[in-house]
């Protein structure tokens, strides 16, 4: 396995496929970037690098084998030119990650690859989701005509294109707001985890609902490690059975909704709101001034019928050319008319000041809309997300799909989410978070959780011990990569403030499992955080897995590695490739043949295509490339 990347999730995944998977990694990093990485060994430049592995098992006699589980090789590279790619061995890798900050970067390296290795598996960290469909045909088309004689059914070169902005945005956003959903969206179907509090006295839990873990015994303990990763028996226990459930007393639930979602992605209602208002576009001064001329010229026409006996469009017309002084002078016409003109001429005179009120009144209203937004002075009850990079960009989409009032912070006013602020008309204030008085414009007092998604993590650990002395109940999340020093704020903060929420998640950290299941060619549908552990969604087919094929679905789970929640009905012909696009191949939407609740004596058949949760390591089993004893008794020790 190739690692080619520039920040942590390069890092996380190369000690993912390490350690979970036990594959052999060799990481592409510019000069000096390997030290960032926990647990990495140290450069070595060129194809030194790729023979390290093989001269270490050679020396102590170690199988040169995935259960080697030897420390990556490093091979330093600014770029993934394709000298770097044949130093790292791409010639003869199974798979590729290219995780790069910059799409462009990702793209080049891509195409580089599929030349030199076209049964490569390719793995593209995008965050231009459109583009990333395209490059996914475009790069599977290549592999298929540099390789004519292969079915494109067992073909096993193709191109996962996958975001970790979109990876963790419903996370990221489900943890700081009390009440939502953990989701992840997958074609037609949508996958909701809720978390449910201990059933009370005299009370039972829905049976229908799939059981995805137990929470922590020790979630309102201060000393407690909500934060790590720890699977003891007070710590979150993943798709435990059913006997697991019924015993575990005062102990939250995680329970698994799946709604099929057939509507389009964004309500109507929500792009009409995103006009400019009459009362926003005009005062309401120069409305009732409008409307007191309009009165006035009513009256003239009506007084101009009476008076001359003409039909009333003519008296109005009449009315009219003389409020816009166009009309003959009334010099030889009776009394009446002769008044009426003199009274529409003043009106006329009235007229053009308020004209020139509304253009200037109008055009303040447009650069007022395209401007940033304060927010309200009445505001309460609101979310404080700072920072709008990638990550914070996606998050403020999913808390604006909820319709969650949100209030943005960002230092950097050309950042790539403030056009999407602006766009929905998201209230945005600009400035450093970490000086005074930044939080205090957002609204910090009457706010009801705190979001902070910068790239610094001192910066969020500053703006949230400083948002909890202004208000000491506020639900705070943080944005932290190193998972020791998370579970230390954590468990500092909750024992400080003990009525308050607090909860620390990691980009990387949630991305990593969906980049590293991709990476060994199955189909990854998403992760869904439950504390500081991570359940994988996948769509496999059941043959060549001896766990699944020709057992029944009760017999198939194994708790605390891997439950089948859905079976696809679909002929195999007739099924998407893809279940994570949102689109077939002609652009529409169809429905999956996803069938849930599926019944607990269905014997899995070879060519059945299920959706299933793992964890990390169950789905590492699953996929039959290690057995090894330690992993096992670590497994049973849960069990």
């Amino acid at each position: 396995m190739i690692v080619c990347g520039d920040d942590a999730l390069a890092h996380r995944l190369a000690t993912e496929l390490r350690d979970v998977y036990r594959e052999h990694v060799t990481l592409v990093c510019p000069d000096g970037a390997s030290a960032a990485g926990p647990g990495l060994a140290a450069p070595v430049p060129g194809r030194a690098s790729v023979f390290l592995g093989r001269m270490s098992a050679a020396i102590t006699g170690t199988p040169a084998g995935p259960a080697a589980a030897a420390a990556p090789a490093v091979v330093e590279a600014d770029e993934p030119a394709e000298t770097a790619l044949v130093s790292a061995g791409v010639t003869r890798a199974a798979a590729l990650a290219l995780v790069y900050d910059d799409d462009e970067t990702n793209i080049r390296g891509a195409l580089a690859a599929r030349r030199l290795n076209p049964g490569l598996r390719l793995v593209v960290r995008l965050y231009n989701r459109k583009l990333g469909q395209h490059l996914e045909q475009l790069l599977d088309q290549a592999a298929l005509v540099t390789r004519p004689g292969m079915d494109p059914a067992v073909l096993d070169a193709s191109t996962t294109v996958l975001s970790d902005a979109d990876t963790a945005a419903p996370a990221l956003a489900a943890s700081a707001v009390a009440g939502t959903s953990k989701v992840v969206h997958a074609d037609g179907l949508l996958l909701r985890a809720r978390e449910r509090t201990p059933p009370g006295l005299g009370e039972r839990a829905d049976p229908s609902l799939c059981t995805l873990a137990l929470l922590s015994a020790t979630t309102t303990d201060p000393a407690g490690e909500e934060g790590s990763d720890s699977s003891g028996a007070d710590g979150p226990r993943l798709l435990p059975d059913p006997c697991m459930v019924a015993s575990a007393t005062g102990r939250g639930t995680v329970v698994l909704e799946a709604v099929t979602h057939t509507g389009p992605p964004v309500p109507a209602r929500r792009l009409a709101r995103r006009g400019i208002r009459l009362s926003e576009l005009f005062s309401r001064r120069l409305r009732w001034a409008v409307a007191g001329l309009g009165l006035a010229v009513v009256a003239l026409a009506v007084a101009s019928w009476l008076t001359t006996g003409d039909h009333p469009l003519h008296a109005a017309y009449v009315t009219l050319l003389d409020l816009f002084s166009i009309n003959d002078p009334a010099v030889d016409e009776p009394l009446s008319r002769q008044v009426l003109q003199l009274l529409a001429g003043l009106v006329g005179l009235a007229l053009l000041p308020l004209l020139v009120a509304g253009a200037l009144e109008a055009l303040g209203a447009f650069r007022s809309a395209s401007a940033l937004r304060r927010p309200p002075r009445g505001l309460s009850g609101h979310l404080v997300l700072l920072g709008l990079g990638k990550v914070g960009t996606r998050v403020l989409a999913q808390l604006r799909d909820l319709d969650i009032p949100v209030v943005c912070v960002e230092e950097d006013p050309e950042a790539r989410g403030v056009a999407l602020a602006r766009r929905l008309r998201v209230p945005i204030v600009i400035g450093d978070v970490t000086q005074e008085g930044v939080l205090e414009a957002a609204k910090i007092k009457r706010a009801h959780a705190l979001l902070a998604l910068t790239s610094s993590d001192t910066t969020n650990l500053e703006a949230a011990l400083y948002a909890r002395t202004v208000k000491a109940d506020l639900r705070v999340s943080l944005r932290l990569y190193d998972d020791d020093f998370a579970t230390a704020v954590y468990r500092t903060l909750r024992a400080a403030h003990p009525d308050a929420v607090t909860r620390s998640r990691s980009v990387s950290h949630l991305a990593a499992p969906a980049f590293a299941g991709a990476m060994m060619g199955r189909q990854i549908l998403g992760a869904i955080p439950v504390e500081r552990r991570v359940l994988v969604f996948a769509a496999l087919v059941v043959a060549g897995h001896r766990q699944l094929e020709g057992r029944t679905v009760e017999e198939a789970f194994r708790p605390g590695a891997w439950r089948v929640l859905a079976l696809d009905t679909a002929a195999p012909a007739d099924r998407r490739p893809d279940l994570a696009s949102p689109h077939s191949a002609d652009g529409g939407h169809h429905a999956t043949g996803l069938v849930w609740n599926v019944h607990p004596g269905y014997v899995l058949q070879p060519d059945d295509r299920v959706v299933l949760a793992a964890t990390r390591q169950g789905l590492a089993e699953l996929l039959g490339r290690h057995h090894e004893p330690e992993a096992r008794a670590v497994r049973d020790g849960d069990r």
